[in-house]
């Protein structure tokens, strides 16, 4: 189980931080797009298009890292005072009731809608510049099957929970910049500090 639940989550950390590149695209993009728009007075069609697929697909292909970092958002006032083993039977029941077949409709929906749109070369109608965004659509299943093989891992997670009474945390690979700097500030006075 434990083999699986570093699988899934390596895979959704490798497509989180691939698809997080996006974002410089989507700055030089939109640079671009201002550059021309108010400098040249020559604004493009299609910049608009593209920010919106791009902005899509980093939210859908990071869903999956985000689940497996425990990065939803989610009601823990209660949740957050409870035994581990309590907290993972609420969240085995949850997933099975929800997560799962919202996930699977979101797959099943997304693969007709992907289908239709390839089917027929679908473009965007909000320019005149017609975007194609078949492709987007198809991230759409792309994202819903991560999402089912990470929660599948959070399932393992929950069953280790149960026998444990112990969370299996996920490897810290990113931090916000105020811990580091007040680890930082610990480092520094503990070498001042014999």
């Amino acid at each position: 189980m434990i083999d699986f639940i570093r699988f899934a989550d390596n895979l959704s950390a490798w497509f989180g931080k691939a698809f997080a590149w996006l974002i410089v695209l989507m700055a030089v993009g939109t640079g671009y797009e201002v550059f021309v728009r108010y400098v040249m007075n020559d604004p493009t069609a299609w910049a608009l298009d593209v920010s919106f697929i791009m902005y899509g697909t980093l939210f859908m292909m990071g869903g999956a890292y985000t689940l497996s970092r425990g990065g939803h958002v989610r009601g823990d006032f209660l949740f957050r005072l409870w035994q581990p083993r309590t907290q993972a039977k609420v969240d085995l029941v949850l997933y099975i009731l929800f997560f799962f077949p919202g996930v699977s409709a979101l797959i099943f929906a997304g693969w007709k809608y992907a289908s239709r749109s390839w089917g027929f070369g679908e473009v965007s109608v909000n320019s005149p510049a017609g975007v194609p965004i078949y492709q987007f659509k198809t991230v759409i299943v792309a994202a819903g099957i991560l999402l089912f093989i990470q929660g599948l891992a959070q399932v393992c997670r929950c069953i280790l929970a149960i026998r444990t009474n112990e969370w299996l945390a996920a490897d810290e690979d990113v931090f916000e910049t105020e811990d580091l700097l007040i680890r930082e500030a610990q480092k520094a006075e503990r070498g001042n500090h014999p």
